[in-house]
């Protein structure tokens, strides 16, 4: 995974030491909700790249703005070349995270819960099928990020 995703927990509990806000628009939660859901869109893509069997690769990404309860931010979705990548995390056109998921993408990784209960929920409660590969990728950049602890 690229820097891009590593997420700096020293300065989060700085800021939350210093009384900022959890949520809102200068709230602690919306740049790691970003952080994370980011990190799960290009796990995605690179296993959507190497499961494909023929020749495609990225191309850039595009922007949309999705609303949570914590916040609003500029999602970056990865794009490729064929225009064959159906994202699972943040589908196509969806603009906003329900408070419940928002929530579940946080305090799965937190937990350490297995690929196969992760994929059980997920699969369970928003009808997204997600695979090792995926989980497997997001996981390592969180466990990476949070680790600096």
């Amino acid at each position: 995974m690229s820097d891009k995703y590593e997420i700096d927990i020293q300065a989060f509990a700085k800021a939350l030491q210093s009384g900022q806000d959890l949520n809102g628009k200068d709230g602690l939660l919306t740049p790691l909700i970003k952080q994370i859901t980011e990190a799960a869109l290009a796990a995605e893509m690179d296993e959507h790249l190497t499961k494909e069997g023929q020749p495609n690769r990225k191309n850039g990404v595009s922007q949309k703005t999705i609303k949570t309860a914590s916040g609003s931010f500029e999602l970056d979705t990865p794009r490729d070349r064929n225009g064959s990548f159906e994202p699972q995390t943040v589908k196509k056109y969806q603009t906003r995270l329900t408070d419940e998921m928002e929530r579940n993408i946080i305090s799965l990784f937190a937990l350490g819960n297995s690929y196969k209960s992760i994929r059980e929920y997920l699969l369970e409660m928003y009808g997204t099928e997600v695979s090792n590969g995926t989980i497997n990728a997001l996981q390592g950049s969180v466990q990476k990020s949070v680790s600096l602890l």
